[in-house]
């Protein structure tokens, strides 16, 4: 899988990937970064199998594949969304799991599309939520039904 070309996308598009990008270069420990559909698909990824060569060890993101990360965040977003409705608890604004290994970290950012992080664990927890919670912030507002039809398409025409 290759990360998608930014070349001939709208002026959206190009800023979530600048966006995206930012948060895995910029926030320590942080390994790979998703944003995944309501309906469960990839919209934009950092793509953590792209940019190592070498088999997939405990640090190199959920099998080293952006595919896997969004899988996993989709999984986690439908549980909590669940089990709030069967707690009355309203709507979910963030997940984190921790493991021995590493920290997954899910975010609602609209209408029911999540962002996903995968961070070491070691990881300061607070500051990564700060990032996402920037992340959410600015991406929330332009990810219209056209502009995730738009990456939707970009992520497809790479697989």
């Amino acid at each position: 899988m290759t990360a998608p070309s930014t070349f001939g996308l709208s002026t959206e598009a190009r800023n979530l990937h600048w966006l995206l990008s930012n948060l895995v270069e910029e926030v320590p420990g942080v390994h790979s970064v998703t944003v995944v559909s309501s309906d469960g698909l990839m919209l934009l990824s950092s793509d953590p199998g792209h940019h190592k060569a070498k088999a997939a060890g405990p640090s190199d993101g959920p099998k080293g594949s952006s595919a896997d990360l969004a899988t996993i965040v989709s999984g986690i977003g439908s549980l909590t969304v669940g089990a709030a409705k069967l707690m009355d608890g309203g709507g979910v604004k963030q997940t984190m799991v921790a493991m021995d290994e590493g920290s997954v970290f899910v975010m609602s950012i609209s209408d029911g599309s999540l962002l996903g992080v995968h961070a070491t664990p070691d990881c300061d927890m607070s500051v990564v939520a700060y990032h996402m919670a920037l992340f959410v912030g600015r991406a929330g507002h332009v990810l219209t039904p056209e502009l995730r039809s738009e990456l939707r398409t970009s992520m497809e025409s790479t697989l």
